[in-house]
């Protein structure tokens, strides 16, 4: 089949402390994911842990230095940010995971990847762990696809939070576009509209900033009239996807009301843009989504999305009447985006 899992029942290893929403539960959704996958004959693989060589292309020596001490030990690295024991290597392994995803794609053996990993990554920064994330396991895999040919990379995030640590890692870089929808103002507290990135690398970062209690609707306005245009300009290699589910509309942490329906949508206009615009190369990455059963329904989703030889329908659910929030940080963007794409 076209579609590869990468899956360990390692990730459950990460314990936090009881009550955090990051649990090693989430772990053990993913893997019912994967086991019922690979029932259906699909194939599922364990990771690798990922090289330092490979973490170093978007981390300091310092984080790795700092990350490495806190092996075998259980740390507070910020008032979110736990390890445990084992979090090191299963933070090693998480990241490993999307390495592997991308060498399967670049390397053609699939066409598409669904990393079903914890803990998540894209708001490690260069220099330091922060918000449940440790190593940023969507930069890692972006460095590594340039570094096994692709020219350009676009990273989609439509988590509820901002990556800020992806763009950050890429914002000076024109061959890395990272475009992200996201509840504003919200944690980590960046993500604007007029943080567009800066010299070669001015207009490869696009903040699409909704305010809470966007729906399915308003996350349509953004991709029709900003994620898919821009993409199509800049006319990727491979497409990267930080599949964050805490948008969901019964997720604890986030306050928007996107339903399962809604992020099969915006998947399934990503794969069939990878499918017209970059040979069908797309890999989706996990990060939040907190309500298990809604990590569970979304997971899946991607997985139907991804998994067909052709790609399904691009399908947003009925909604009566727009709210507005899409229309207002589609009208923020293309303000802040006008002299480098056209919108």
């Amino acid at each position: 089949m076209s579609l590869i899992l990468i899956a360990s029942e390692r990730f459950a290893e990460h314990m936090t402390p009881p009550g955090h929403p990051e649990s090693p539960e989430r772990a053990e959704v993913m893997d019912v994911v994967a086991a019922e996958w690979r029932a259906r004959g699909g194939e599922v693989v364990a990771p690798r842990t990922a090289s330092r060589e490979q973490l170093a292309r978007v981390h300091s020596c310092e984080h790795l230095r700092r990350m490495g001490e806190t092996a075998g030990s259980s740390v507070a690295l910020d008032p979110d940010t736990y390890t445990s024991p084992d979090t090191y290597e299963v933070a090693l392994l998480s990241a490993g995971a999307a390495v592997d995803a991308v060498e399967r794609v670049m390397g053609g053996s699939h066409k598409r990847a669904f990393v079903l990993s914890r803990p998540p990554g894209h708001h490690a920064e260069h220099d330091r762990a922060m918000g449940f994330c440790f190593f940023n396991n969507v930069a890692v895999a972006a460095a590594h696809a340039r570094a096994l040919g692709a020219r350009r990379v676009a990273i989609v995030d439509y988590d509820v939070h901002h990556g800020n640590g992806t763009q950050h890692i890429f914002e000076h870089d024109a061959d890395v576009l990272y475009i992200s929808t996201h509840q504003f103002p919200y944690y980590p507290g960046t993500g604007a509209a007029s943080e567009v990135g800066y010299g070669a690398g001015a207009g490869r970062t696009v903040n699409l900033p909704l305010e809470l209690g966007a729906t399915d609707e308003d996350f349509k306005q953004v991709f029709d009239e900003v994620v898919m245009p821009v993409l199509q300009q800049f006319e990727p290699d491979i497409v990267l996807v930080s599949a964050g589910f805490d948008a969901h509309e019964r997720d604890p942490l986030g306050q928007m009301r996107v339903t399962t329906a809604g992020f099969a949508a915006m998947t399934a206009a990503l794969r069939a843009f990878a499918d017209r615009c970059c040979e069908g190369r797309l890999v989706a990455i996990t990060e939040g989504g907190y309500d298990l059963r809604a990590l569970g329904e979304c997971c899946r989703t991607v997985v139907d999305v991804l998994a067909p030889e052709a790609a399904p329908a691009v399908q947003w659910p009925s909604s009566p009447v727009a709210s507005g929030r899409g229309r207002t940080a589609v009208t923020q963007t293309k303000a802040a985006l006008t002299t480098y794409w056209r919108l």
